[in-house]
């Protein structure tokens, strides 16, 4: 594994960390869950990444996943060995304050995902989404009490563009509680943080984590030939749908593919190695089974691209 410095910080991450999105909740098989994230631990993936309603659309219900398997695998010596990141902003519970950035929300949120995962604090803690419902300032002081409070060592944002990165990053920092760390999609498919965002970033002194850095595994040889009933798609999931496949996105995957053969890699190595090219601190990779774990991580067996290949690469993303 590798691990890489976050920002400014002294915490540093290992490249390729577990995203509990999916393949967690309470309607998937424990033992399947519980073997993922063992696999992930052994080869050195020290980051979980959680958020409140992760397990959905039974809310909640990957962060008691990951309780059951930290209590029944893992010691408290095991815990400091462990970066363990949670997050609230989208919807969780009915009401007003169920969702968005008030300090109502944010605070009630993670002392239940704490009581869910049976944690003391959790390592980092995010703000999910810009609510521009909510003063900035009011959002990011609650992130500051929470660190004060110890319910997290830092504290960080996701999906949050380039200019409210930067007024979120000076508030916290005439706080006194520094920002750590954006997540913010990022794959071959989808380039977006490019250029201005990453730039903010770098200049805040913050890290970045991507994550669907598969998008959501299209960016793997699944999908080249049909629809696998074990995939995303197959299973019916709510964020990734048949339509998603096009004509245009499968050329482009078996060149992508091709490419990947000749450099001795899986397409999903590649879209990997491809991401950790520049300044990402870390991809968040998603499994439903341990050898996915494995395919992923010996991604950073070759992170090198020639020119050519970065070059043969953009030409098939155009």
């Amino acid at each position: 594994m590798i691990y890489n410095k976050c920002g400014n910080s002294g915490l540093k991450l290992p490249a390729i960390s577990l995203g509990l999105w999916h393949n967690f909740s309470d309607s998937d098989i424990f033992s399947n869950s519980e073997a993922i994230l063992k696999k992930a631990f052994e080869l050195g993936i020290t980051h979980f990444d959680l958020a409140n309603n992760y397990g959905r659309p039974a809310d909640g219900s990957a962060e008691e996943t990951f309780g059951r398997i930290l209590k029944k695998n893992y010691t408290s010596y095991d815990r400091d060995k462990m970066v363990i990141s949670t997050k609230a902003g989208y919807d969780m519970w009915e009401g007003p304050y169920g969702d968005g950035g008030s300090k109502k929300y944010l605070v009630a949120s993670l002392d239940q995902s704490l009581t869910r995962m049976g944690l003391d604090y959790v390592d980092i803690f995010y703000h999910h989404r810009y609510d521009p419902e909510t003063p900035l300032e009011e959002t990011m002081r609650a992130l500051d009490l929470i660190v004060r409070q110890g319910k997290a060592l830092y504290v960080g944002i996701s999906n949050y563009g380039p200019e409210e990165t930067k007024r979120a990053c000076e508030i916290l920092k005439d706080l006194g509680t520094p920002c750590l760390i954006n997540q913010l999609s990022y794959s071959m498919f989808d380039r977006h943080i490019e250029g201005k965002q990453l730039e903010v970033n770098k200049e805040q002194g913050i890290g970045t984590i991507a994550f669907v850095p598969l998008a959501q595994g299209l960016l793997t040889d699944k999908y080249i030939n049909d629809i696998p009933k074990d995939s995303r798609i197959g299973k019916k999931s709510l964020y990734l749908h048949e339509n998603d496949i096009t004509k245009e996105k499968i050329n482009k995957v078996i060149k992508l593919n091709a490419i990947a053969k000749e450099r001795g890699q899986s397409l999903a190595q590649m879209a990997l190695a491809w991401d950790l090219r520049g300044d990402l601190t870390s991809v968040i990779i998603g499994a439903s089974k341990t050898s996915q774990v494995i395919d992923n991580v010996n991604a950073l067996n070759n992170l090198e691209f020639s020119k050519e290949e970065l070059d043969r690469i953009d030409t098939i993303l155009k």
